[in-house]
């Protein structure tokens, strides 16, 4: 029996990536994106109208802006702002920074940006780590603060105008591979939960308003883990799942507690996230392959008794989008 999993009794860049740039929808209004593969973390806009799918400096391209230095998280989208991470250095980590950016969706303009200082020494600029950086962790916002994790320096709650509430620390540790932390923080309730894999091998849940801890739930298997969990509906029930090395997890997000674990291949590292479809979450297996598909809303082993389909697919680094009745992936 495999004892990496959370206790049952406690039951990624270019130094020229400078750019960002906002593609111009048919429509005129547009919705929120408000975390790492938007609101439900599907990756599929709700939206009707379609994005484009040609574009150039000439033709449905709204704006572009220039950002203080590199970074490998997504922007997000929250109240006619566009949010993004990034950092600059030039000998990094010694003269490390990292940044917060918030632009106005419609024009472009650049309304503020908050420097971010190291508060704990980094791990050095060298080796794959240079392929991922120090800003892979995608924001998320609940249309009142933005809520970023920035690694060793903690989590970091923000308001719409840059002010800073609160700073949580959530692990003094660096990842034994070099590779550097990525995984997005997401909101549940009064909650953001954070991955803090490297920093601490555990899953942390920390107060919105006041960034104190709620639960923590350590487990070995998140070492070698970069994914970010998916909340997913179990017949009424909110569930937490994240796909670490060799497993799929579901736990419960009100206490961190585990609910389910399904064995899945043997992986050392998991780089994407788990998506999840009408009760189903689907794990993509990466550079060792294995894929699965497993029914939440189970207890204890479900390996024999919620997987719905297994394969030995191999998905690479990217995270799936299931839509429609299909799943489309990014490999290679």
């Amino acid at each position: 029996m495999r004892t990496h999993r959370p206790s049952p009794a406690l039951q990624a860049t270019s130094d020229a990536a400078i750019c960002l740039s906002l593609l111009l929808p048919t429509g005129n209004a547009a919705a929120d994106w408000p975390r790492f593969r938007g609101d439900n973390g599907s990756g599929v806009s709700q939206e009707a109208d379609a994005l484009p799918t040609q574009w150039s400096e000439a033709k449905n391209l709204r704006w572009t802006a220039e950002l203080p230095g590199a970074g490998n998280s997504s922007p997000i989208v929250v109240s006619g702002r566009v949010i993004v991470t990034c950092w600059s250095g030039k000998n990094p980590p010694a003269d490390l920074k990292r940044h917060l950016v918030c632009f106005d969706s419609k024009t472009g303009q650049q309304l503020w940006v908050k420097e971010v200082a190291p508060a704990a020494p980094d791990e050095p600029y060298r080796g794959m780590f240079t392929e991922n950086g120090y800003a892979s962790h995608t924001p998320a916002s609940d249309g009142e603060r933005i809520f970023a994790f920035f690694g060793l320096s903690g989590v970091m709650a923000f308001d719409l105008a840059g002010n800073e509430l609160w700073t949580a620390k959530v692990g003094a540790g660096v990842d034994p591979n070099q590779w550097g932390t990525a995984s997005s923080p997401i909101l549940y309730n009064d909650l953001v939960i954070v991955t803090a894999a490297a920093e601490s091998t555990s899953l942390v849940a920390l107060r919105k308003d006041d960034g104190k801890e709620v639960w923590r739930q350590e487990g070995e298997g998140l070492s070698g883990c970069w994914g970010t969990p998916v909340l997913v509906d179990a017949a009424g029930r909110q569930e937490l799942a994240i796909f670490v090395p060799g497993e799929l997890w579901g736990l419960n997000p009100d206490n961190g507690k585990l609910r389910w674990y399904a064995l899945g291949p043997r992986s050392r590292t998991v780089c994407n996230s788990a998506a999840a479809h009408d009760g189903i979450v689907y794990a993509i297996g990466g550079r060792d392959g294995g894929s699965m598909a497993v029914r939440a809303g189970g207890k204890g082993d479900v390996t024999n008794s919620q997987i719905v389909w297994d394969s030995a697919y191999r998905g690479g680094i990217s995270t799936a989008v299931v839509d429609g009745g299909l799943i489309y992936n990014v490999n290679g």
